[in-house]
């Protein structure tokens, strides 16, 4: 009793030569190995910048020989402003350093010893800096000054501070979500749209290139001779797709790693399912790209036409970058139901707020639909013009030669 073994089909030998070709490019390791380490870098270097403590050291002086009135101490006002700041959990210090006039307390910025000089005059107090003045440094402050001035006016007026405030506590929160996934969104947002526009434009731009040195050295007609041009076309497809999601999960899973190590692994936890369906609806939107490389390829002549015909479709990358980055609302929703968009679209409303599992399915029926209507479509459009030597063909002309 014997058995056969069926063969292999032609696409799938000519994405394994893809991916294997690729595999051995040193370049492509090479930067490839250098993102990596980038992307390491960058969530190290957030983290580390999130946790930093920011320390400010202002001059201040107890005495004003022009002033006759009793004013607040100034260094009290500092140490007021240090313990708002630990009171809240925040990392940014207070410290005080005396002068013994307001004149030595401003030398004392000039020559960089204090980062500003809190001075107080008839109209009240002044903060003091050199050439600019940091935006926390005069938040705290201002907050250090509204404790102590609002503890002696409730001392003066027989009462406490918290009960001056009391009634004036609020909170905020969203119908839809919450501001912290609000900021998360945001942020992840832009990575998921970064990393789907340089897979995007690289691996695309290899299947164009691809097919173009093939139909110039006419390697293309003796590949047509032992396999179907569509199988040609399936493979190249295949092939690319495969080598940007395995390089897209190097990102995705480094990153994640990163998370782990530092302080920010909760964050790791809220991204890690929203991260699981990019990944899926950047596979479907991949394949479209795809198809509109190859066929970009096809109909181009020399390399200079794949720069001028390749304007359409860095169009539509673009816009699915943007929409990760500013869609809101309504549109952001619409936006997640536009196939090649709702790449990056849809996991950001998955991050942003609930999103029902039948939508996130919708969307992603929608794009394999467009994957597979489009695939079809290049697939003629690669078999007519591919095989023709001469100028660039407009889409036109190609879907009027003879399959």
């Amino acid at each position: 009793m014997s058995t056969t073994t069926r063969p292999t089909p032609p696409w799938a030998i000519v994405t394994l030569r893809e991916v294997m070709v690729k595999a051995r490019d040193r370049s492509y390791l090479i930067s490839t190995l250098v993102t990596l380490v980038l992307i390491v870098g960058t969530v190290v270097f957030n983290a580390y910048m999130s946790t930093r403590a920011d320390e400010y050291t202002v001059a201040v002086t107890n005495s004003n020989s022009d002033i006759t009135v009793t004013v607040p101490e100034g260094q009290t006002i500092v140490e007021a402003a240090d313990e708002a700041s630990r009171a809240d959990g925040g990392t940014t210090r207070f410290k005080a350093v005396e002068a013994s006039s307001p004149d030595d307390a401003k030398e004392l910025v000039r020559s960089g010893e204090a980062d500003a000089a809190l001075l107080v005059g008839y109209d009240g107090w002044t903060l003091t800096g050199n050439e600019e003045l940091d935006s926390g440094l005069q938040q705290g402050i201002a907050d250090g000054l509204t404790a102590h001035a609002l503890e002696i006016n409730a001392s003066q007026a027989g009462t406490t501070p918290e009960a001056l405030l009391a009634g004036s506590e609020f909170q905020t929160a969203l119908l839809n979500g919450s501001a912290e996934n609000q900021f998360v969104a945001q942020f992840t947002g832009f990575v998921f749209g970064f990393l789907f526009y340089m897979a995007a434009i690289i691996f695309g731009m290899a299947i164009a290139t691809s097919v173009l040195e093939e139909k110039q050295n006419r390697v293309v007609e003796i590949l047509a001779t032992a396999i179907p041009i569509r199988q040609l076309l399936y493979g190249k497809v295949a092939g690319n797709t495969v080598l940007a999601m395995i390089q897209l999960a190097l990102y995705a899973g480094a990153a994640l790693l990163a998370l782990n190590f530092t302080d920010t692994a909760d964050l790791a936890g809220t991204i890690i399912p929203a991260s699981g369906w990019f990944l899926v609806f950047f596979l479907v939107g991949f394949l479209i790209l795809a198809s509109l490389w190859a066929m970009i390829g096809s109909m181009a002549s020399r390399s200079e036409d794949l720069n001028n015909s390749s304007g359409p479709v860095l169009t539509v990358i673009i816009v699915a970058l943007f929409a990760g980055l500013f869609a809101k609302g309504q549109l952001l929703v619409a936006a997640s139901y536009i196939p090649v968009i709702s790449t990056v679209a849809m996991p950001v409303r998955m991050l942003s707020s609930d999103v029902p599992l039948w939508e996130t399915f919708l969307s992603l029926a929608i794009a394999l639909a467009a994957a597979y209507a489009l695939l079809r479509f290049g697939e003629k459009i690669y078999r007519r013009a591919v095989m023709q030597s001469g100028g660039a063909l407009t889409l036109r002309k190609a879907m009027k030669l003879e399959s």
